[in-house]
């Protein structure tokens, strides 16, 4: 790797700003001054210091997000605000994508990441990836509810969902409920409640595969993984 990418990468500014800082000597890599851009590095074994600090680089983020309503799971967008936007500046250098969608008005668990190979794995079909949803629905659900999202719904379009677990938590005029889905259809939760008469009128993601939404981040909140999620996610197969 080019030494001016990987202080690009760090967030020192665009290739002309990193040239600029090479320039003045206060990088070196293995305790020797480097102030050609093109110079090349090992990231896993050369050591690179500037201004007297070492410089760890990372070529992935992985990043927990406690989505709140009104904002968009996208990566920029001319009208709405979207999650990308409510990251701290350092924290977008490596470009991280939101994996999947929530809707603008579902809350919830929504993973960040750079690593398309995990993003392809937890968001392919073929996968099966379980996502839990907490839900206030307008309407009683009940038990005949929990045998039709077992059997599958019909949706709207004629579309038959895949086969869901439903748990009613509580049950009245309204009921607050979980859902395990394993695929991903358009306003999929709300459209099975539609489907036998009730309406969505509050939703949440608290898991998706291995990954539980940490119950200490407030609405609009993230943080980075741990190592073990990390490893957890990439070693899951459903």
């Amino acid at each position: 790797m080019r030494i001016d990418k990987l202080l690009a990468n760090l967030g020192y500014g665009s290739r002309k700003d990193v040239k600029k800082i090479l320039k003045t000597g206060k990088v070196s890599v293995n305790g020797g001054i480097v102030k050609d851009p093109k110079f090349h590095i090992n990231p896993d074994i050369d050591t690179v210091v500037l201004n007297g600090e070492e410089l760890h680089y990372r070529p992935f983020i992985y990043l927990m997000m406690n989505k709140p309503q009104g904002v968009i799971s996208a990566t920029e967008d001319l009208r709405d605000q979207t999650v990308i936007d409510l990251l701290a500046i350092e924290d977008t250098v490596l470009k991280p994508f939101p994996v999947g969608r929530l809707d603008k008005d579902t809350e919830g668990l929504l993973l960040l990441t750079n690593d398309g190979l995990l993003s392809h794995q937890l968001l392919s079909p073929k996968k099966h990836v379980p996502k839990t949803y907490y839900a206030v629905v307008k309407g009683e659900v009940t038990a005949q509810d929990i045998l039709t999202f077992k059997n599958g719904v019909t949706l709207d379009d004629g579309y038959q969902t895949k086969p869901a677990i439903l748990n009613i938590l509580k049950s009245g005029l309204r009921s607050e409920i979980e859902l395990t889905i394993t695929e991903g259809k358009f306003h999929q939760v709300k459209r099975m409640f539609a489907a036998v008469g009730k309406k969505v009128v509050y939703l949440k993601r608290v898991s998706m595969g291995p990954l539980y939404l940490d119950d200490d981040l407030a609405l609009g909140e993230y943080r980075e993984l741990t190592e073990a999620e990390v490893t957890l996610l990439k070693e899951y197969t459903p």
